[in-house]
């Protein structure tokens, strides 16, 4: 079955229920994507299992995306070892209360993804039968693959990554990018930033002074030449070289 093909049919299995199929990735890439309900995840994943033109008996991952105010899609990936073809499921939860009912009954090997998927993201599967910590101390706060965790080493230590174009060391050019996780000057941390500091930074709250431009030395005027510093002799200012010792007709001195 074609990517299309596969989208269409878990369509139809789901009908009357009201789901979108489409195609992502390109080439030997392609899988049918289908977006569903929020009430019918489960069933769409049963319906991908049991129908036997489908036949998604291999489960592969589930994560989530974090799409901002628009809430979290949580996808999973399916796979036919039989037919040779996957199928992409997914369903949209609010932002507000991200709740999705647990597949581990159908899939056991989804205990581990959503767990991992709970710890990361803040996603609650109802019925799962244990959303303990997977990969995270204790101790630790926040839910690290939310695109509004701030990333403290990133504010710590300068972006390792390439320059945007046009960014220079010196400043000016373009105004770089902040990579994802990178507080804007003044919104995250303790160190004040000084007034005029490029403008920015001031705030309640402070934020990293800016980096001071390197000084550089002046150029000279068009066609002016510098000055050369006179070797020592050169001038009757210092004590002129010894003569070389005189040397006999045999060579020696």
């Amino acid at each position: 079955m074609t990517p299309e093909e596969v989208g269409q049919r878990v369509v139809a299995l789901l009908a009357p229920v009201e789901a979108t199929a489409s195609v992502s990735g390109g080439q030997s890439h392609a899988r049918a994507t289908v977006d569903v309900p929020l009430a019918s995840w489960a069933d769409a994943l049963r319906a991908a299992r049991d129908d036997a033109e489908l036949a998604c008996d291999f489960f592969d991952w589930l994560s989530a995306v974090d799409e901002l105010a628009a809430g979290f899609d949580v996808v999973v990936h399916l796979w036919s070892t039989t037919r040779r073809h996957g199928v992409l499921l997914r369903t949209r939860v609010p932002r507000e209360s991200p709740t999705v009912a647990s597949v581990v009954d159908l899939w056991p090997g989804a205990a581990w993804h959503e767990r991992e998927t709970h710890e990361m993201f803040g996603i609650d599967f109802a019925g799962h039968p244990g959303l303990a910590p997977l990969l995270l101390p204790p101790e630790f706060e926040g839910r690290p693959l939310r695109k509004e965790f701030v990333l403290a080493s990133r504010v710590a230590k300068p972006w390792p990554g390439a320059k945007e174009p046009g960014e220079s060391e010196a400043g000016g050019g373009r105004r770089p990018i902040r990579p994802p996780g990178v507080p804007a000057p003044g919104e995250w941390g303790t160190t004040p930033t000084p007034a005029g500091a490029a403008g920015v930074g001031e705030g309640p709250r402070g934020g990293t002074p800016a980096r001071p431009a390197r000084e550089r030395p002046a150029r000279p005027a068009p066609g002016a030449r510098p000055a050369r510093t006179p070797r020592p002799g050169a001038t009757g200012d210092g004590p002129a070289p010894a003569d070389p010792p005189a040397r006999d007709e045999e060579g020696t001195a």
